[in-house]
């Protein structure tokens, strides 16, 4: 697989070493995967409402594979930019500078480079 951009080489960089993790370690990642969807299913939140807080607690964490496969999932959700940008602002009045860093550079990057790759 070869990735058109930074988005996508970091989307792929994740899942190989994902894939290798799963198969040194299958009942943890079987564990951990069931975990995170029973996390991330529909309830009284959306799951475009939990994306964007995921997102936030990325930027806040500044774990940046993350921030890149959050603002992914938050497009896949159908999040417009606007939305995107004020979960950006909401983190960063906790996060303050660090997260208004992430917020303006791999946050809208992720946004153009996925908005790309659908034309």
């Amino acid at each position: 697989m070869q990735a058109g951009n930074s988005t996508e080489s970091a989307l792929i960089k994740y899942k190989e070493g994902l894939g290798m993790f799963t198969q040194k370690m299958p009942e943890f990642a079987r564990q951990f995967n069931a975990f995170t969807e029973e996390c991330f299913k529909e309830g009284a939140l959306t799951q475009k409402q939990k994306q964007l807080i995921a997102l936030g607690i990325s930027i806040h964490a500044q774990d940046e594979y993350c921030i890149i496969y959050h603002t992914k999932a938050c497009l896949d959700q159908g999040c417009s930019e606007q939305e995107i940008l004020e979960a950006v602002g909401v983190t960063a009045a906790f996060g303050g500078g660090a997260s208004m860093s992430q917020g303006v550079t791999l946050v809208q990057e992720c946004i153009s480079e996925m908005n790309q790759l659908k034309q």
